[in-house]
């Protein structure tokens, strides 16, 4: 691999060009001698570098270019000019091209053997760059994953709605089409085709959840990308029972049963990542409705600075989660993060020298050298009964999934103020709300005020799109409205994205965390033992320098990461402009 081509050792590299520290060097070394685990990958899992990082040092250390993949948009045309396989298979992707030069992106530019053959297939003389394997697989996947969609629907047109045995599509049922005749369907090669490039396509998007949804006449796929759904493809309604059935089987559920919901999971592969697929399905009036939740399980294994905290917003944080014992939550409506944060916290713990155990409903990411524990609420499991039994086991840290009721609250207050870590997430809206859920639930002030130590809330707001971001000049009164009193006599320069094929015409692509982190200072606790109002406490934490998340999402506006639009959307809620 490359790592042998290089003069000096990784680490010393990231040393010399000041990505590490020595200190961070010697510490991630002695991770991955107990672990096992290599060093790249240890350091980006300890957040002290990013594949981007390691990726440029190897290459300036090569002599060869580093090129962003994020910030090129690819010409369909000239990345097909090189074979699906040849590119799968030496992880290239052409990005220009001037005269008789091509300029290849390239996870390893040495690959004299795969100079060669991109040569002789192209008749191009060979420029390489570096770029990251995940860039690269992502560009490959965009590229020839559009056709493959495209094949699929063609696929889907010509499967005859005789040969499915349905009815006239207006009175067309799913229970129309026989049991027998469903098991032999959901195994031919269109059906199989058809669901495995649903599929595909999802995680070569990056979507979270595929809706399948049953309509009248015809069936709606949708992908959720970035926290918003996108039509996908609309299927006839004459596949809708094979298809949801071929799901079903997938995921070790009854195909027979159809009047109930109905939960299961689906373990694949692809692009030598793992990925859990969640599976759910209901019955609605036209047929049953499918929802796969996909998880990436390489994407559990984020630093702290890849979730998008400001480095002062960061190192507080990272202090309070360091800390021996006490309570740590972190708050935000579902689909705001906070499990995300979690396991990055997890991943920043997990050294080996500590005991720690999570119980979580469901286990949606496997963590090596930590135990975690999946509720089972029908065999009496609960989150407090786990809490009970945790007690037991001599943990150093716990991870509780959420805290939703007195009992399991009142176990992880008494374990926090017992020499143990706790963290868990609660549902508020803002950092200052959860001291106050906590004594609605029924603990007493004085309890949450010596337990609790931190409580960061957070949002997900949808990135600009690099690829097509733009500046503009937004209005005076737009300006005074968001609260740039401070600028509202200087013209200010905002950003957006027009739209293109990279971001699918939406201007955003990926998202990044909003934060609002409360320390409990002495003044905090105070208000607490006094039970004062949330309010209360929000205003005193801001006179002490909290920045709100509102503060944090407008200088993610300023520094050109997201829009106005998407701090309206995601963290103002009525009233607060």
């Amino acid at each position: 691999m490359i790592s042998k081509s290089l003069k000096k050792d990784l680490g010393e590299l990231l040393v010399e060009e000041q990505f590490i520290t020595e200190k961070q060097l010697q510490k991630s070394l002695e991770q991955s001698k107990k672990t096992g685990e290599s060093l790249p990958r240890v350091l980006v899992n300890l957040g002290f570098v990013t594949d981007k990082d390691i990726t440029e040092v190897i290459g300036k250390q090569m002599g060869v270019e580093f090129i962003d993949l994020e910030e090129y948009e690819i010409d369909p045309e000239l990345a097909r000019s090189i074979p699906e396989h040849l590119a799968q298979r030496y992880k290239v992707i052409p990005v220009a091209q001037k005269e008789n030069t091509l300029t290849l992106a390239m996870v390893d530019p040495l690959n004299v053997i795969a100079i060669d053959d991109i040569r002789l297939i192209t008749g191009f003389e060979i420029q390489p760059v570096i770029a990251t394997e995940e860039a690269i697989t992502g560009a490959i996947n965009r590229q020839y994953g559009v056709t493959e969609l495209a094949e699929v629907q063609d696929t889907v047109k010509d499967i005859s709605a005789a040969d499915y045995g349905t009815l006239d599509i207006e009175e067309a049922q799913e229970e129309e089409i026989s049991l027998d005749k469903l098991r032999e369907l959901v195994d031919e090669a269109p059906i199989v085709r058809v669901v495995n490039m649903i599929i595909s396509q999802a995680i070569n998007d990056k979507a979270s959840d595929i809706h399948i949804e049953p309509e009248v006449k015809s069936v709606r796929v949708r992908y959720r990308i970035d926290g918003v759904l996108h039509d996908v493809m609309s299927p006839p309604k004459h596949i809708q029972a094979p298809m949801v059935s071929r799901v079903k089987i997938m995921a070790n559920m009854d195909i027979a049963e159809r009047r109930v919901p109905q939960d299961g999971k689906i373990h694949l592969r692809h692009d030598n990542r793992e990925f859990d697929l969640r599976v759910s399905t209901i019955p609605t009036i036209h047929g049953e409705k499918v929802v796969m939740r996909i998880l990436d399980k390489s994407s559990v294994l984020l630093g702290l600075n890849k979730l998008g905290f400001y480095p002062e917003t960061q190192g507080i944080f990272e202090s309070v989660v360091e800390k021996p014992y006490g309570m740590i939550l972190v708050t935000g409506p579902t689909g705001s993060g906070k499990s995300t944060t979690l396991y990055a916290c997890l991943n920043k713990l997990n050294t080996g020298n500590e005991n720690i155990i999570t119980v979580e409903d469901p286990v949606e990411y496997q963590l090596a050298g930590i135990n975690q524990v999946q509720v089972n609420e029908k065999a009496g499991l609960t989150f407090a009964n786990s809490l009970r039994s945790f007690l037991r086991q001599d943990p150093d840290k716990i991870m509780v999934g959420e805290i939703r009721d007195f009992e399991t609250a009142q176990i992880a207050v008494e374990a926090a103020l017992t020499g143990h870590l706790v963290m868990s997430t609660l549902h508020t809206n803002d950092a200052a709300g959860a001291v106050s859920r906590l004594i609605e639930m029924g603990i007493e002030p004085f309890l949450v005020a010596s337990s609790v130590i931190g409580v960061l809330a957070q949002r997900l707001v949808r990135n600009i799109c690099p690829n097509c971001k733009e500046q503009y000049t937004p209005p005076q009164e737009a300006v005074k409205q968001f609260g740039f009193l401070s600028m509202a006599d200087t013209e200010v320069v905002f950003y957006r994205g027009r739209g293109c094929d990279h971001c699918k015409m939406t201007g955003y692509r990926g998202r990044t965390g909003v934060f609002e982190l409360l320390e409990i200072t002495d003044r905090i606790r105070s208000l607490t033992l006094q039970r004062s109002s949330s309010s209360e406490v929000r205003q005193a934490a801001i006179e002490e320098g909290m920045k709100t998340m509102q503060d944090d999402g407008l200088r993610k506006v300023v520094d050109g990461i997201t829009t106005i639009e998407e701090c309206l959307r995601v963290i103002y809620v009525e009233g607060e402009i």
